[in-house]
């Protein structure tokens, strides 16, 4: 994929909702979104498109294949992207300012949510993670719902870990 043309956006909306009878190498597959999860430590932003195509490694088809194809393309175009992380002298102050969301009903296969946070320390991300709900949200409310409960167990954790490091005092 060294001389594939790069695309402006990770994944098509809506296209990985149904799956089709033409199966693909496993292996390959696997190795594929095996490398694309070793690149979301620095690239929060395809964070959610390889949690999505993760979820087909048991039988991955020829659908799955050219999303995980086109993410290695948008990766290609974004090379550049990536996290720079505050030092002393560029941020001195360490407050962290947190995001989440939920979809209701993002997944059309079973329904379940899918819960995104973000947090940062001062303009830098710090932590971040999209996961697919454990159980069915009956509403959007629930499932917002879970998403903040997600969220604020991290914000916990890492006002510990702040406290810890001796980067905050207790209030």
């Amino acid at each position: 994929m060294f001389q594939c043309k790069f695309v402006s956006t990770p994944v098509e909306a809506g296209k990985l909702v149904h799956q089709d009878d033409s199966s693909v190498d496993k292996t390959m597959y696997r190795q594929m979104v095996g490398c694309l999860r070793y690149i979301c430590n620095t690239r929060p932003d395809i964070v959610y498109v390889v949690g999505l195509i993760s979820r087909f490694m048991e039988a991955p088809t020829r659908e799955h294949l050219l999303a995980a194809k086109r993410l290695f393309r948008y990766i290609k175009g974004t090379i550049d992207f990536g996290l720079l992380l505050p030092n002393h002298f560029s941020n001195p102050s360490y407050d962290v300012i947190g995001f989440s969301d939920a979809d209701w009903c993002g997944d059309k296969l079973d329904r379940k949510s899918t819960t995104w946070y973000l947090f940062m320390l001062g303009n830098s991300p710090i932590s971040w993670c999209s996961k697919k709900h454990d159980v069915v949200a009956l509403s959007s409310c629930e499932a917002e719902y879970i998403a903040a409960c997600m969220a604020s167990c991290q914000s916990l954790w890492l006002d510990t870990l702040l406290l810890e490091l001796k980067l905050k005092r207790r209030r």
